[in-house]
């Protein structure tokens, strides 16, 4: 009688979400839905509190992560083939799915109206957490480009390793299932021979002989050694997901969004290309001849070769990791003009690969964006410490070569990062969708030095004051205006 009860419940939360006026406030809405599950998840965990099932307890009041206003807070969902078996039905599991399938019904909901009144980074964002909570949920399945094999969801990327008999792991990444009990001892196998992981690595020190790690949207070629490759996809797999659900808008257009909602399998991206050196002087002398300058970088996207290099070491960072391969992402996932920005509008794509800086994992979620994240609090201190700010005006203006060959150029990164945080968190994120759209008239040689007040409705003065305002709040004081009550 539960479940019949539940749906009823999903059901009529369905209803009320399709019937919502088209100016509803969509955020203010999975809050309340929010709100709603953490009560009832409250009162689960009180339950589980009184039969002393302590391990229950703490798995549910970690579910839930608190949200705030000064950045989003994101998940990754967990690969269908490296995630753990269903743990055993118990009552209290069977009591929490049903919840957790009335949310996802709410969140899948709020979706699609999100979808229609051209929200497509919420749309997707939603669908994300509707599938987080139902990972069975088929439309939000569908939509995120996952397919049933096995009975289970994979991407198709994961169904072609599954059907050429490997396995995956978290050490070595996919295997043919027979060899994985000998790399977990330390062997190797080697164009057919097997060997140890040190004659391997001698034979693979050349980039030409390395290990070539591919997953869904990823080729790693790397001469450190097999576990740094596999370690780099992952990291890079997380980006793309969390990538997509912010930036859906850049690479599918509202009507294509709208047909992903009806059954429609997204576009296959050709796997983006990353070559991870063994050592720091391994990358600077390979990339020197086409940047004199490599030897202050960490990493660097190349758009002629269409690949990001990077090296393997301490001195790596994950920031660099998600800048390079941010400016690899919006140049590769759609039409693009030779040379972006070239004549001006170039902050924006240097501001935005700052911003993704930011991202953090915390736990079972990411966090992107935020007050005292990145390249913020130095955006923040050159504002409103050191006066340093160039207006919009002057610096929608400013094409490629003049900000890389300023002599401003780490106050302008700064600045750009600041201003890219300001558009995709003021407001409750208002100016987030107007910004992608942006980034896609720049990146299509669309954009003129108006487009940015066009699509914001705002002349450049006003941001300039709005984004002051925005560096100037103080967010540990505020309120989260979509928080989850935990």
């Amino acid at each position: 009688m539960r479940r019949i009860a539940v749906f009823s419940l999903v059901l009529v939360a369905l209803i009320f979400c399709a019937a919502g006026a088209r100016g509803a406030d969509l955020l203010a809405e999975r809050s309340s839905a929010y709100a709603d599950y953490s009560k009832r998840l409250d009162e689960l965990i009180e339950w589980c509190h009184d039969r002393d099932l302590q391990d229950a307890v703490t798995e549910l009041r970690a579910w839930l992560p608190e949200r705030s206003a000064d950045h989003s807070t994101l998940f990754v969902l967990p690969s269908t083939a490296a995630a753990p078996a269903k743990p055993q039905e118990t009552a209290w599991r069977t009591r929490w799915e049903e919840l957790r399938n009335g949310q996802a019904g709410i969140l899948f909901a709020l979706a699609y109206r999100a979808a229609t009144e051209g929200r497509p980074s919420l749309a997707y964002e939603l669908v994300t957490e509707t599938v987080r909570e139902n990972p069975d949920h088929k439309a939000g399945r569908r939509m995120l480009g996952y397919v049933r094999a096995r009975d289970e969801w994979h991407t198709p990327f994961e169904v072609k390793q599954l059907s050429a008999g490997k396995v995956w792991t978290d050490k070595f990444g996919w295997l043919p299932k027979a060899h994985v009990e000998r790399y977990e001892k330390g062997q190797r196998n080697y164009q057919g021979r097997w060997m140890s992981a040190e004659d391997e690595a001698r034979l693979r020190s050349d980039l030409k002989r390395g290990w070539k790690v591919e997953s869904t949207h990823y080729t790693v070629t790397t001469n450190h050694s097999l576990e740094e490759g596999v370690r780099m996809s992952q990291k890079l797999e997380q980006l793309h997901a969390i990538w997509q659900q912010v930036f859906i808008g850049y690479t599918t257009d509202e009507a294509e969004l709208k047909r992903r909602f009806d059954g429609r399998p997204p576009k296959q991206e050709k796997p983006h290309q990353v070559i991870c050196y063994r050592t720091r002087q391994e990358y600077n002398d390979a990339l020197r001849s086409v940047q004199p300058k490599i030897d202050i970088t960490l990493g660097i996207y190349l758009d002629k070769t269409r690949t990001a290099y990077f090296f393997a070491g301490d001195e790596q960072d994950p920031g660099t990791l998600y800048h390079e391969a941010t400016h690899q992402l919006f140049q590769e996932t759609r039409q693009v003009v030779p040379n972006v920005g070239r004549t001006d509008n170039f902050w924006i794509v240097e501001g935005i690969a700052c911003y993704m800086e930011s991202l953090a994992e915390a736990g079972n979620h990411f966090t992107l964006g935020g007050a005292n994240a990145g390249r913020v609090p130095a955006a923040r201190h050159r504002l409103l410490e050191d006066s340093f700010y160039v207006p919009l005006e002057e610096l929608v203006r400013i094409g490629m070569e003049s900000l890389q060959s300023d002599t401003r150029l780490p106050r302008l990164y700064s600045q750009s990062a600041g201003l890219a945080d300001f558009f995709m968190h003021s407001s409750e994120g208002r100016y987030r969708d107007p910004l992608v759209a942006y980034l896609v008239d720049v990146y299509t040689g669309r954009a003129t030095t108006r487009s940015l007040a066009e699509l914001t409705g705002k002349d450049y003065p006003t941001l300039d004051r709005e984004y002051r305002d925005f560096m100037s709040q103080d967010f540990e004081k505020q309120p989260a205006a979509a928080s989850v009550a935990r």
